[in-house]
């Protein structure tokens, strides 16, 4: 019993420790931020005066260019979007999907827990284009699975060519590991019942464990499964998929080159493979918006050791690169918003329900 007459344990308690924690966990993360901060600052500081001047010799034809790539970029993974829904039976126009896209973006990169606003605010709009709720969770989950692929595919080429102990063999096996994906994912959808009799078998499996009857939750299986049989990845759909997807990270990868070329660098390609993999791959960890500090930091390095780029020049291409793929395509993204997103729906309550009882598949 404490001095207010509260049970040592009770959910008030709970929460004052929750909040204690929570407040310890900020101060840790604001120390880490800053130490990295200063870090990043020690290493950068002797040649900030170099980078300066690269900056201020900018050639901006090659920033022009760097800015179509970012956009070819953006477009390519629209086209992955589109094509998916499409295979779910989900018409929508590239300019809708590529609007999705950028606004989509913007909130991953600048919000705190961007990746989640992002990802529910996809999966509403695709949900108002007609997509029911497993082929617009199939839909986030499969481009999210192509576009990893793709960047371990760049990563393992760069390791390649810049002639790293790695043989062919990890190649061919990622190339497999997609091509396996996309025909598993086909035959299980052309085929529901051999997917119906697996997902049975668990579900009988978790409701012994459960102390559930063996049929319980069965009809939302097969609602589930119901809706699955409306996603036909065909070949073609596949193929098209594929080749956006090497679209969307050829471009941006060309766009890091780009960059380079700006500030008047030389870098070396399969170099530059490695940076904007490892750039990409950093990125993904959410502990900042956008990866800001860490993410420069990893491209910084990268371009100097891999792609052979002296320091100055490295900052400044790493800062070109970051204001246009990061700055540039969140502004553009929050402008495509407000014009075409902002105003609120009656269903945004019912899909935001949805998508956190899903999250996704």
């Amino acid at each position: 019993m404490t001095a207010n007459g509260e049970r040592v344990g009770t959910p008030a308690r709970r929460v004052r420790n929750r909040s204690a924690r929570s407040r310890w966990l900020r101060w840790l993360l604001g120390i880490a931020v800053a130490a990295l901060l200063i870090g990043e600052g020690v290493y950068l500081w002797p040649r900030l005066h170099e980078s300066w001047q690269k900056l201020t010799e900018i050639h901006w034809g090659w920033v022009a260019l760097c800015v179509v790539l970012q956009a070819l970029s953006m477009s390519g993974f629209g086209r992955v979007q589109k094509q998916l829904l499409r295979a779910g039976g989900v018409p929508v126009s590239q300019s809708r999907s590529v609007a999705v896209v950028y606004g989509a973006t913007a909130m991953s990169v600048t919000l705190p827990a961007g990746q989640v606003f992002s990802t529910a605010f996809t999966y509403r709009q695709t949900r108002r284009w007609g997509a029911n709720p497993v082929v617009a969770s199939w839909q986030l989950v499969f481009s999210g699975v192509v576009a990893a692929a793709g960047l371990a595919l760049l990563g393992v080429s760069g390791a390649i060519l810049a002639g790293d102990r790695i043989g062919p063999a990890q190649l061919v096996l990622t190339l497999a590991a997609v091509a396996a994906l996309v025909t598993a994912g086909n035959y299980l959808s052309r085929r529901p019942g051999s997917l119906e009799a697996l997902l049975r078998r668990g579900l009988a499996l978790v409701n012994r464990v459960r102390k559930k009857p063996g049929e319980h939750g069965l009809a939302q299986v097969t609602e589930m499964l119901g809706q699955l049989e409306s996603v036909r990845l065909s070949p073609r759909d596949g193929a098209l998929v594929g080749a956006w997807a090497v679209v969307h990270r050829l471009a941006d990868v060309a766009c890091l080159g780009a960059a380079c070329y700006a500030i008047g660098g030389d870098p070396v390609w399969a170099g530059l493979l490695i940076a904007f993999a490892a750039g990409k791959a950093v990125g993904s960890i959410p502990f900042a918006p956008g990866g800001i500090v860490y993410v420069d930091a990893t491209l910084i390095y990268a371009l100097t050791v891999a792609a052979g780029l002296p320091a100055a020049q490295a900052v400044a291409a790493a800062f070109v690169y970051r204001m246009v793929s990061f700055v540039l395509v969140a502004i553009v993204g929050w402008i495509v918003f407000a014009f075409l997103f902002r105003t609120p729906h009656a269903d945004e309550a019912e899909y935001e329900r949805e998508f956190s009882s899903r999250r996704p598949l």
